[in-house]
């Protein structure tokens, strides 16, 4: 019983755990497995209604731990933490802090379609001890409208968008092999241009030695010459 709960619960917990790696910075967009879900979900898989729960309590997760970092940490991870200053930078932070300041929710919705931006903004409403009920019911809003409308459409139109991978798929499979030829092509070039630079260059070390050795030979012969005279 324990093995089928598990095989029955696996699928939606990797999915939040995706989504969740997405809100804390993994440089992929998260619409990418809300749609792989919206798709799966099509084709029976997952339940729809599942499958859409467990992406949108992955991506509202993973801004919280994002928003947590910047609340409990603050400005000390810029500080002190030279790893983490290379990904957020002081400068980084107060354009996120000005736009929040003018824009509020408008930097929210946007931030969602942005990647290498969300966690930014997040963790700059943390640092800027954000209400974090105001917080959640804000990005409520906005992952329930991103993701439920990649979600939708991806479960409405999964046969388009599988005809659209494969077609992608196939696009890449060529690119493959075309930049192997160029690749190969390179190789091959740049190969051949140092074996005939190195053949220019022993010919010329030829020819130099082929003019030193008469000169030495006559410049020997004069000399022995004078001494026999």
């Amino acid at each position: 019983m324990l093995d089928v709960f598990l095989h029955e619960v696996t699928p939606y917990l990797a999915v939040s755990g995706l989504l969740i790696l997405t809100g804390m910075g993994l440089p992929i967009p998260e619409e990418f497995f809300v749609i792989s879900a919206g798709i799966a979900a099509h084709n029976g898989h997952l339940e729809p209604w599942l499958a859409l729960a467990a992406c949108l309590a992955g991506a509202i997760l993973g801004d919280c731990v994002m928003y947590g970092i910047g609340y409990y940490f603050g400005h000390r991870l810029l500080r002190d933490r030279h790893w983490f200053a290379r990904y957020m930078t002081p400068e980084r932070e107060r354009q996120v802090e000005d736009m929040i300041h003018k824009h509020g929710f408008k930097v929210f919705m946007t931030a969602r379609f942005l990647v290498g931006v969300r966690s930014p903004v997040y963790i700059t409403a943390g640092i800027l001890r954000m209400s974090f009920r105001r917080f959640v019911l804000v990005d409520l809003l906005c992952a329930s409208v991103v993701v439920s409308l990649f979600f939708g459409l991806s479960f409405e139109f999964a046969e388009a968008f599988q005809v659209l991978w494969e077609s992608i798929r196939d696009a890449e499979k060529w690119l493959t092999v075309s930049l192997a030829v160029v690749a190969i092509s390179a190789i091959l070039y740049f190969v051949f241009r140092r074996r005939r630079r190195m053949y220019r260059i022993r010919l010329r070390r030829l020819k130099r030695h082929s003019t030193v050795r008469p000169a030495a030979t006559e410049e020997a012969s004069t000399q022995e010459s004078k001494s026999v005279a």
